[in-house]
C-alpha cells in the first residue's frame, strides 16, 4: 500500500513539474501544438541561423495583445536566432503599407506598439494615408519624409514580398508563426500565448540539435 502511494505520490509530483517547467520537446504534440510544413519554404537568413517568422496585422485584437509578450521574449533569444514581422494583407492595405513604411524608416520596433495603441486603444482606424501622416508626426518624423517613403517602390516591394511569403505558407489567420521555414505553429492551436512561445523555443531547440 505504502508502495503503491508513493508511486502515485510521484506521479502527482511529475505532473506538476512537468505544468510548472513547461513543454519540453519531447511533449510536444505534432498537429496539435504544431505541425510540420508539407512543403519547406526558404529562410532568408545566413547558414548556422535559425528563423522565426511571426505573421501578424495591426487591426488583429489578438495580435494587439500578444504584442508586448513576443517584444518581451524577443529579447531573451540567442544570438543565432533571427526573428522577423511579416505583416500580412488582410482588409486593410493601408496597415501593411504603413508596417513596412515605418520598417524603411527603422522606427517599426519603436512605433509598432504605437500603431496597436492607436487602433486598439485611441481607436483611430488609422485606414488612410493623411490620417496615418498626421499620426506619424507625433512623433517627431517628418511628414514630407513619411509620405515619400510611404509612396516609394521600396516599400511597395516589402509589401510585395511580405503578401508572396504570407502566401506561400498558408496563413489565413494571425497571429501565427513560422519556424525556420518547416513548422507552423499559432496561439490558437496551443491554447495561449504564452504557450506558443514554448512551443516555439522548443522547436528553435529541434532545430539546433538537428545541426549538431
Amino acid at each position: 500500500m505504502r508502495a503503491m502511494r508513493r508511486r502515485v505520490l510521484g506521479l502527482v509530483v511529475g505532473g506538476a513539474l512537468a505544468i510548472t517547467s513547461g513543454l519540453a520537446v519531447a511533449e510536444l504534440r505534432p498537429g496539435v501544438d504544431f505541425r510540420v510544413l508539407k512543403n519547406r519554404q526558404n529562410t532568408e537568413v545566413a547558414p548556422g541561423k535559425i528563423e522565426v517568422i511571426e505573421f501578424f496585422w495591426y487591426g488583429c485584437p489578438h495580435c494587439n495583445t500578444l504584442d508586448p509578450i513576443v517584444r518581451k521574449w524577443e529579447k531573451t533569444l540567442a544570438p543565432d536566432v533571427v526573428f522577423r514581422h511579416v505583416h500580412v494583407m488582410f482588409r486593410e492595405p493601408a496597415h501593411q503599407q504603413l508596417h513596412y513604411t515605418l520598417e524603411a524608416l527603422d522606427k517599426a520596433d519603436e512605433l509598432g506598439p504605437k500603431v496597436f495603441e492607436a487602433m486598439h486603444v485611441e481607436k483611430n482606424p488609422m485606414n488612410s494615408a493623411s490620417k496615418i501622416a498626421d499620426w506619424a508626426t507625433k512623433f517627431g518624423i517628418d511628414r514630407k519624409q513619411f509620405t515619400q517613403v510611404w509612396d516609394s517602390f521600396s516599400v511597395r516591394t516589402r509589401m510585395r514580398k511580405a503578401t508572396q511569403t504570407m502566401e506561400a505558407y498558408g496563413i489565413d489567420g494571425v497571429p501565427a508563426f513560422a519556424v525556420n521555414g518547416k513548422y507552423f505553429t499559432s496561439p490558437s492551436m496551443v491554447g495561449s500565448n504564452e504557450g506558443v512561445l514554448k512551443v516555439i523555443d522548443e522547436l528553435v531547440a529541434r532545430e539546433r540539435a538537428g545541426r549538431k
